[in-house]
């Protein structure tokens, strides 16, 4: 192989590097990003299910409530 081919094999490789190097940011902006969103749904989530629980607990008191006031 000529100095002329090692040269542009050369070029060649830095070139990918280059490219590999700006995908790895990409995908690690990309990666902080989905991470972030998965742990607002995860609040979220959390937070619907304290409702839900919540609400759950109302109803049935409300249910137990009427049962009292039918046997009366």
């Amino acid at each position: 192989m000529n100095a002329t081919a090692e040269s542009e094999q050369l070029a060649q490789l830095e070139q990918q590097i280059d490219e590999l190097l700006v995908l790895t940011q990409v995908l690690s902006k990309e990666n902080r990003a989905l991470r972030a969103q998965q742990k607002n749904w995860s609040t979220e989530r959390a937070k619907l299910i304290e409702k839900n629980e919540l609400a759950k607990s109302r109803v049935e008191s409300m249910i137990t409530r009427l049962k009292a006031l039918e046997r009366d």
